[in-house]
């Protein structure tokens, strides 16, 4: 797809949805003692989802995991939508479209493995990391250059913003707020 058409639907995003494991975080998984997990996020990610929220654009996540770090993440993020737990993702993608007043055209979501793909192919905008499965990238709209957990989420943020001239405002906001990231 060209930039152009890109960046027209950029401009309509009114919501902006991550995968966790593999997108928002790198996919691994560290385990400790019994019952102890660990996940890595990267700061810029958190930064660009905070950013989009400082300037009116909902976040959130739908993901498989249920951990309570992803929750614990998305609080700290201040993401409107947390959906844990989803195996079908595309019931959580539909209720947030219901509650809010959304349709395709307003969201963007962001994955990079097979329970993405419903999403990845109805989303206004959609992105897949620089390291998805291949049917991810072969249906987004955009392929990050950043694997997840490095920085792809960042960029999808950025892309939305600058389309939609925001961000000297997200970052006017940010400065005069702030925010953990």
């Amino acid at each position: 797809m060209d930039k152009s058409m890109i960046e027209e639907k950029a401009k309509k995003i009114r919501c902006f949805l991550s995968d966790v494991d593999g997108t928002l975080s790198n996919g691994y998984f560290y385990f400790g003692d019994p019952n102890t997990e660990y996940k890595a996020f990267h700061v810029h990610d958190g930064m660009g989802m905070v950013l989009l929220g400082m300037v009116g654009i909902d976040t959130g996540i739908i993901t498989i995991s249920t951990s309570d770090l992803v929750r614990r993440r998305s609080e700290q993020l201040n993401m409107k939508h947390a959906y844990l737990g989803q195996i079908d993702k595309i019931e959580a993608y539909e209720q947030i479209k219901a509650e809010n007043d959304f349709t395709d055209e307003h969201i963007a979501y962001i994955g990079d493995d097979l329970p993405d793909l419903p999403i990845i192919e109805r989303a206004g905008l959609s992105f897949a990391v620089g390291n998805a499965h291949n049917a991810l990238k072969e249906k987004a709209d955009v392929i990050c250059t950043n694997p997840g957990g490095s920085g792809a989420v960042r960029e999808a943020c950025d892309l939305i913003l600058d389309a939609q001239n925001l961000h000297d405002e997200a970052l006017q906001r940010y400065i005069n707020k702030g925010y953990v990231s």
